[in-house]
């Protein structure tokens, strides 16, 4: 009876409150704006880190899409016999004393008689002024198609050779004449010149196979550098972290989570996987360095100590997926499993691990698309100052000969003078983005199917 007489807090003694239950009072409505102000401010956030985003995107596909193209100019060249094969013989061995000095001229002299041959004037007197409209690396790509095929020598052979970065750059706007002005490899003559070729269809864009599959090239041929090689670089680090994160960092991580007793050793085992997760990865660069090349002298450069590099980095994020998704396995799995006669081995192994599986290959893959990013462990083994200009010759020699990778062969080109080189940095984080969005999606596919419900 005394509860019922007791008035509520706020209310004036002797009246009753003359407010219904569907109204919202002064308190509620501000409570309501508080909450949707907000909201306002959420949508307000996320749409600013959209914007972000999209303006990110949008410079890196408009400053990298141009080094998916290449300037090519197409003419004949004559294989004069006189100075390629003096004997006659086409023996390969004595034709490859002829270096590309010998073969430069004939490409000049190609280029002049192209021009003659289309109507455009030539505006120099020496045949070699037309050298600087073609890539450096023009006399070597003859040079090595005549030594791969003796019998062409004395022939007449159409050539598709890359062009000049400067005339590259030209013809994809990022070099204009004004800028020419204090350049000393072009003039105002050799763009007309080019302009004239592009008329008459002996110089065009395409696109540029060389710059996905191909090998880098010194600072005087920015044209001529693909990324090919650094993505083999980056495939070999990628098996070498594989074949050794995944199974350690799933033992590891059974071990905690399942048989190892709780105690201060274990707990603080926990706390330094934690602390390693958080660590900056040029700490692990250092570590490489003093371990791998210095006291195990392992060779520099190789992808062996990258990919030994990145699988210490790797292993914390692994370890706390795959714990995580352990956990998420309900108690009771494993409690029928005992209860019908398992050991604790069976319980862990035929039934825990198979359901955590999908967690445990989602957490992997995103590892390593972490590692497959990371540049800063990369500059301490010294795959930044390799230049990744040939293949492997074999699977073993791609673990243990000298290479780059992605995001290192990046950063080289970044930090080169020619401007060449900048665009293929952009063209480079394109490629690294594809590979990384393809490894996520496939983590969120692996995760959407596989994923159980409790």
């Amino acid at each position: 009876m005394t509860d019922a007489a007791t008035p509520m807090p706020g209310a004036t003694p002797g009246k009753r409150s003359s407010g219904s239950l569907l109204e919202l009072d002064a308190r509620t409505r501000k409570r309501n704006a508080a909450e949707a102000r907000f909201k306002i401010y959420g949508i307000i956030a996320i749409g600013i880190g959209l914007l972000f985003l999209v303006a990110l995107l949008f410079a890196i596909v408009r400053n990298g899409t141009p080094a998916f193209t290449q300037t090519f100019i197409s003419i004949p060249v004559e294989l004069d016999e006189a100075k390629l094969d003096k004997t006659g013989n086409r023996d390969r061995e004595e034709m490859a004393k002829v270096t590309t000095f010998g073969y430069a001229p004939l490409v000049d002299t190609a280029l002049a008689k192209a021009l003659a041959d289309k109507g455009i004037e030539n505006p120099f007197e020496k045949e070699k002024d037309l050298r600087k409209l073609v890539s450096d690396s023009a006399a070597s790509q003859i040079r090595d198609v005549v030594l791969a095929d003796p019998a062409l020598v004395g022939q007449t052979v159409e050539f598709r050779l890359l062009a000049a970065s400067r005339v590259d750059g030209y013809m994809k706007d990022r070099v204009t004449r004004e800028s020419l002005a204090r350049d000393k490899n072009l003039d105002a003559a050799h763009l007309d010149l080019v302009d004239a070729m592009a008329d008459k269809g002996l110089l065009a864009k395409s696109f540029n196979w060389d710059f996905v599959f191909g090998a880098d090239a010194s600072e005087k041929r920015p044209e001529q550098a693909g990324i090919g090689v650094a993505m083999m670089g980056s495939f070999f680090m990628m098996l070498v972290v594989l074949f050794l994160a995944l199974p350690i960092g799933v033992a590891a991580s059974i071990y905690l989570e399942e048989f190892a007793p709780k105690s201060r050793w274990t707990d603080l085992i926990e706390v330094n996987i934690s602390n390693l997760a958080a660590v900056p990865s040029i700490v692990f660069g250092i570590l490489g360095l003093a371990v791998f090349i210095q006291f195990a002298e392992l060779p520099q450069s190789a992808p062996i100590v990258g990919g030994l590099v990145l699988t210490l980095m790797t292993l914390p994020t692994i370890i706390i997926s795959t714990r995580a998704s352990l956990k998420a396995v309900p108690p009771s799995i494993r409690d029928a499993a005992l209860g019908v006669g398992a050991s604790k081995m069976q319980s862990v192994f035929h039934h825990v691990l198979p359901l955590a599986m999908p967690g445990i290959l989602t957490g992997t893959i995103i590892g390593l698309a972490q590692a497959l990013g990371e540049t800063a462990p990369l500059l301490l083994i010294g795959m930044v100052g390799f230049i990744a200009s040939n293949y492997p010759d074999g699977f073993t020699d791609g673990f243990l000969s000298p290479n780059s990778a992605m995001p290192a062969q990046i950063y080289e080109w970044a930090k080169r003078a020619d401007p060449a080189y900048y665009e293929r940095a952009w063209g480079g984080i394109i490629i690294l983005l594809l590979f990384l969005m393809t490894m996520n999606i496939i983590a969120i596919i692996l995760r959407r199917k596989f994923e159980r419900r409790w």
